[in-house]
């Protein structure tokens, strides 16, 4: 049987995942992600910056550093096209993303793992464009990539678990967290979870996790209100307070509970989107609740290509190891009935179940009730709530030409469904597979040309890109 060539795109846990189970089947494997150093969002550090209070599982890193040695890493690396079809392509772009001298790769594949993940989805509030206001993903990164906070006093408002790390982060490095703010009550959290209990036991590590969490806010006497929102944020020139408010189930502000907390930065965090660009380019199926499709091998709807991760379904790390994994071993060609499915497997029933509960701090329709007209909604266009408000009625297209949000820079990924949501309908901005920016001189080389694809040149060629030897690698491998 010939070695099977596989491409993962991605080297967050899933990612790393893949590669490592995938090459311990031997497979030749190549990992291509954006970042300057593997690792994702979860392993963000810094080369001479490593806190291990504000890093999880480093042993597990570690453990799949070493077994990626000789596997080939192209880092700072944007994939900006993948084609469908027999062999499968990636085509990137290898250096700084504002630099102009990166240089084309096309990878060749017979299979290809998408392990992208996902981005913080933040809410529109008056007053979020701010200097001193950032997502909670970017506090984290702040933290654990270089060692800094935001602000003195920070806010961090939003809903889901993933506050009470980013918390954590900002008072290991000697921050005050004024207080965590979120919009799901009490009540709904305890019923959420507290559901088939039993369940949970086998996720025993978050629960440790969890744990280090409390006792951090405990020791440092941070307020975690329940039930609120941040509906306003205050200031001339930066942040200097926001306004709290208690909201109903459906996250509407409750008349009268108003009230000021002095602070200069404000993490907010509602959850996360997953980056779906490459799986919709690979022509994927994607669910209603806009994940991409897998079965149980984790493979997509494309055949070759499979998918581990966030882009699956918010899971956190543990679940996206697991799958990535999985998703390693079968693109690798590893048999279904193969034993060394059985942990991950395992595994990942283990943290479905977890993953469950997240749903509990699942957005609200009411959240658009705390927003005025002259609330910035897209913020690369500067497009206010008021100017799409207008044009409730038209077309997808139509209100995009019209008020121009979701055409900046980020392409709808930030403003796409708070737009959706204040008009009360799909505009499928979330949908649309552009995957990176590309200049007009680096689409023009590639589009020389080229040998034919099926001539011994090309093939040389494509085995040259898909090949690594130590003085091509120096400088790409972590």
């Amino acid at each position: 049987m010939s070695i099977r060539r596989v491409v993962v795109i991605g080297a967050g846990p899933a990612g790393l995942a893949a590669a490592a189970s995938a090459t311990a089947a031997g497979a030749e494997v190549v990992i291509v992600d954006e970042g300057e150093r593997v690792g994702g969002q979860f392993w963000r550090h810094h080369p001479d910056f490593t806190d291990g209070r504000l890093q999880h599982q480093l042993g597990r890193f570690a453990a799949l550093r070493q077994a990626l040695e000789s596997v080939r890493m192209l880092s700072s690396a944007s994939v900006w096209r993948v084609e469908p079809g027999m062999p499968l392509r990636v085509h990137a772009l290898v250096g700084p993303a504002d630099g102009a001298g990166r240089r084309g790769e096309t990878l060749v594949a017979d299979a290809v793992v998408i392990a992208t993940g996902a981005h913080d989805r933040v809410l529109p509030v008056p007053g979020w464009t701010l200097p001193g206001v950032t997502s909670a993903g970017a506090a984290q990164a702040l933290a654990k990539r270089d060692g800094i906070t935001l602000g003195t006093r920070t806010v961090v408002a939003g809903a889901g678990p993933f506050l009470l790390p980013v918390a954590q982060s900002i008072t290991l490095l000697g921050g005050e967290v004024s207080e965590v703010v979120e919009a799901a009550s009490v009540g709904t959290i305890l019923r959420g979870w507290g559901a088939r209990a039993w369940e949970l036991t086998a996720a025993v590590d978050k629960a440790g996790e969890l744990g280090s969490y409390v006792a951090s806010l405990l020791r440092r006497r941070t307020p975690y209100r329940f039930g609120s929102a941040v509906t306003r944020i205050h200031g001339g020139s930066s942040v200097e307070a926001v306004t709290v408010q208690r909201v109903d189930r459906d996250w509407r502000p409750i008349a009268g509970t108003a009230r000021t907390v002095e602070c200069d930065a404000v993490a907010l965090g509602h959850g996360f989107t997953p980056r779906l660009e490459a799986a919709l380019q690979f022509g994927c199926e994607v669910t209603p609740d806009r994940f991409v499709r897998v079965d149980t091998q984790q493979r997509t709807s494309t055949p070759d290509v499979y998918a581990a991760g966030e882009i699956t379904g918010i899971g956190g790390a543990d679940a996206a190891l697991a799958e990535g994994e999985i998703a390693g071993l079968a693109a690798a060609g590893v048999a279904e009935a193969d034993l060394r499915y059985r942990a991950p497997l395992a595994a990942r029933r283990r943290m479905r179940a977890f993953a469950a509960r997240l749903d509990v701090h699942g957005i609200r329709s009411g959240w658009t009730t705390w927003l005025d007209d002259d609330t910035i909604v897209c913020r690369c266009e500067s497009v206010r709530k008021a100017t799409i408000d207008e044009y409730s009625g038209v077309s997808s297209r139509g209100m995009r030409l019209a008020t121009r949000a979701g055409l900046g820079a980020c392409q709808g990924r930030t403003c796409g469904r708070s737009v959706e949501d204040i008009l009360g309908a799909p505009f499928g901005f979330d949908r649309r597979p552009v995957l990176s920016s590309v200049r007009i001189g680096e689409l023009a080389a590639h589009c020389s040309p080229a040998p034919d694809p099926g001539d011994a040149a090309d093939s040389a060629t494509h085995a040259e890109h898909f090949h690594t030897t130590q003085a091509h690698t120096t400088q790409e491998k972590r």
